[in-house]
């Protein structure tokens, strides 16, 4: 995803693929990376009680309406008090997969420059060792660990990394002094180390080293929110601030949760998606977040109404969703556990506090299009109804729970639908930023770096880092917005892109073009009949689920915005898959 304020914005756009592989294209990426250890400058006279703690925290493949504040009956007091005392976003946009919005995240850049321009494990034959899609985070960006460890912070981190293998961007490496990672996308959430797509044991460090064996009560959840809180109490005599990266796994799959967990949810779902949709979306309009007039994108083709389910159906489904319910209960109640200790340790006051998730729900099919995580799920685990949810089950939540998840809006994770790339966000600060406000404007997880680091009162170290050669940050300050100062992040002039896999998109002011792969095989029957292999065209501002197609009335918009992701994809170096892989 990119950001740019017109198409002739000076100093981030590149305006041709040869002038951006001159920039980018520099020799020995993984041996600039690992040139010898860290070094942090002394700053003297800055102590926590001046500059701000900052805890960054990411739900993984959680749905926009997932939380109770922004709609869910799913208990999340303690994300939704976190919400109301800070500033919630509604159009807050991330990348439609993990990795690629995580380098954004902690880059301020777009993916495509950052290393990540497909995930590591799905790169095409075209785009293998070419600029940007290195499949880690190269060496052209700087982390905002980094330049925060720079500046005199310490720094933690816990939870998924997928960013780099070990050795070459992993934590310690990208500016962390301590790290617990699993450095894969992701993995079971119990002790047993399950794999998402093989026999081999999924991959975790501390501080660089491999983890051998993890405690028997491991729940990831718990654990990772359990480490940080030990990272930080044992470095309570040290008076630099803090900066800590709080990773979850969940609710990504599979959907495990705690016995006791899943109990707190039983028959709340037994009515159904449509019905737990319908007053999801009730909600949604009492709160303000959708229209009164808003209508969720339809259910997929060869998917079946709950009444058409049988009961034995219509059993298992509603138990996925309590499991998944209990992931995000879960998550909730571990945020709070460090919130807690924040309170304790009197730091709360004096910490930044940002959420959000990496993308939309995950909706696609175990059984159609991922037919190797199927095969191995049939030969790792047991998902009879009464194992559902423990450590030797492997589950996903499905086409129909994830439209629930992302209610209104069209599609899921790994798609330039709405669906896929608004994401539940906010930030609190009740120190310095006023709270209980709702931001109605546009807002990227690209702006989180530049935020952060105006609020810490470090800058980005411009053209070079350790004898590294950098590109620019394209985020934007939300200071500004936050502070009062100004009304938006964004103005209408801003172009926001997306690519991934093939499926594209562009976004500016209330118009958005997408065009999705045409070689994703596991659905080829839209719901609404829409050409997978052409460029679609929506208003946002009227119809933010995407429901009609506007392209046939609008022949000199669609081209319009067309131009604009020609400009995008040329300017950020964006190479088309020449294959397509299940997502």
């Amino acid at each position: 995803m990119r950001v740019w304020r017109s198409l002739a914005s000076l100093g981030l756009l590149v305006t041709g693929a040869t002038a951006l592989m001159a920039l980018m294209g520099c020799v020995g990426d993984k041996e600039a990376l690992t040139q010898g250890p860290y070094s942090v400058p002394g700053l003297p006279g800055s102590t926590s009680a001046e500059r701000p703690n900052i805890l960054l925290i990411v739900a993984d493949d959680l749905g926009y309406a997932d939380l109770g504040i922004y709609g869910s009956e799913i208990a999340t007091p303690n994300l939704d008090a976190l919400a109301r005392s800070g500033v919630m976003f509604t159009q807050f946009y991330a990348s439609p997969m993990c990795s690629p919005t995580r380098a954004m995240l902690l880059t301020g850049m777009d993916n495509h420059r950052a290393g990540l321009g497909s995930m590591a494990e799905r790169l095409a034959g075209n785009q293998q060792g070419q600029p940007g899609y290195e499949g880690y985070l190269n060496s052209r960006a700087v982390t905002l660990a980094e330049v925060l460890r720079d500046a005199g912070y310490r720094t933690y981190m816990t939870g998924k990394w997928h960013l780099g293998e070990p050795g070459v961007a992993d934590p310690p490496l990208r500016g962390f002094e301590q790290s617990f990672a699993l450095l894969d996308s992701g993995a079971g959430h119990f002790s047993n180390r399950l794999s998402l797509g093989g026999p081999e044991m999924a991959p975790y460090f501390e501080n660089g080293k491999p983890v051998e064996h993890l405690p028997r009560d491991f729940y990831s959840t718990r654990f990772y929110a359990q480490k940080l809180i030990e990272y930080l109490d044992a470095d309570r005599n040290d008076d630099r601030p803090f900066f800590a990266y709080l990773a979850f796994t969940a609710p990504h799959f599979p959907l495990q949760a705690p016995e006791e967990s899943i109990a707190r949810y039983r028959g709340l779902y037994d009515a159904g998606y449509e019905a737990v949709q319908a007053r999801r979306l009730s909600t949604m309009r009492d709160l303000g977040l959708v229209a009164a007039d808003a209508h969720p994108f339809p259910r997929l083709v060869g998917e079946l109404a709950w009444e058409k389910l049988s009961p034995e159906q219509q059993k298992a489904q509603a138990r996925l969703m309590e499991i998944y319910a209990a992931m995000v209960g879960d998550l909730d109640a571990q945020v709070g556990e460090v919130i807690r200790f924040l309170r304790r340790r009197r730091e709360y006051d004096s910490t930044i506090i940002v959420f959000m998730s990496d993308n939309g729900p995950e909706g696609h099919h175990l059984e159609q299009g991922l037919e190797r995580l199927a095969e191995w799920s049939r030969q790792c685990c047991n998902n009879e109804y009464d194992n559902m949810g423990r450590a030797d089950s492997y589950l996903m939540q499905g086409p129909d729970w994830a439209r629930v998840s992302a209610t209104p809006f069209r599609m899921f994770k790994g798609f330039t639908s709405e669906g896929g790339i608004r994401v539940a966000a906010f930030i609190s600060y009740p120190r310095r930023i006023a709270g209980g406000r709702t931001y109605r404007g546009l807002a990227t997880v690209m702006d989180v770096m530049p935020t952060l680091l105006d609020l810490a009162g470090a800058e980005h170290p411009g053209e070079s880092f350790q004898g590294r050669k950098l590109l620019p940050m394209q985020g934007r300050s939300m200071l500004p917005m936050l502070r009062g100062v100004s009304g938006t992040v964004h103005d209408n002039d801003a172009v926001l892109g997306w690519e991934l896999f093939g499926k594209r998109a562009i976004r500016r002011g209330d118009w958005k073009i997408v065009r999705e792969a045409s070689q994703v095989k596991w659905w080829q029957s839209d719901p609404l009949g829409i050409r997978r292999d052409s460029w679609q065209l929506y208003n946002l501002t009227t119809d933010p689920a995407e429901l009609n197609d506007l392209s046939a009335q609008h022949p000199a918009q669609l081209q319009h915005m067309i131009d604009q992701w020609d400009v995008y994809a040329r300017g950020n170096g964006v190479i088309i898959p020449d294959e397509i892989r299940n997502y």
